[in-house]
């Protein structure tokens, strides 16, 4: 079984995240969509309400499972038995940055390979930092995010 690993803070999880995950499960027999969480950066949302919200927004890919970690990517990677990590490509800007992220852990595991999915055209101005922006800005965040991410945010607002 060929098990990809798609990490990132999804803080929050975009419509871009999910193009990505949905073409990365054609590909792959499983995907393991991981919430990292770094103890050492604030993120918007809480690493459980991250969690809670993919799960909310990915439960019609049906071989998808959503978990999340800290630590080092390629050490969770292979205490789940992946041979790949799953990684979006928005634009050029992206490159560079993911470029060094699939060396370093290339040379720290070589055996787990990394894969690029370049985003839908559609997709490629969407990250989580400009829907936050848009939110705090009292913006539509409606085409930027799945539903269930929307109604959360929006009501988190509402209460701010």
């Amino acid at each position: 079984m060929k098990i990809a690993i798609y990490p990132g803070s999804f803080d929050p999880i975009t419509y871009g995240h999910l193009d990505v995950l949905e073409r990365g499960a054609e590909i792959f027999d499983k995907v393991i969509i991981a919430v990292s969480y770094n103890c050492n950066k604030k993120g918007f949302l809480e690493p459980d309400v991250r969690k809670e919200l993919v799960k909310k927004s990915v439960g019609h890919i049906k071989n998808v499972e959503v978990d999340s970690f800290d630590g080092l990517t390629i050490e969770y990677a292979r205490k789940q038995g992946a041979c790949v990590l799953l990684r979006g490509l928005r634009a050029v800007s992206d490159f560079e940055y993911e470029m060094q992220l699939s060396q370093t852990n290339s040379a720290l595991a070589d055996d787990i390979k990394t894969v690029f999915l370049i985003t839908k055209p559609e997709y490629t101005f969407i990250s989580s930092s400009t829907v936050r922006e848009i939110l705090l800005n009292n913006g539509d965040i409606s085409k930027f995010v799945p539903p269930p991410v929307e109604k959360f945010l929006t009501s988190m607002v509402c209460k701010i």
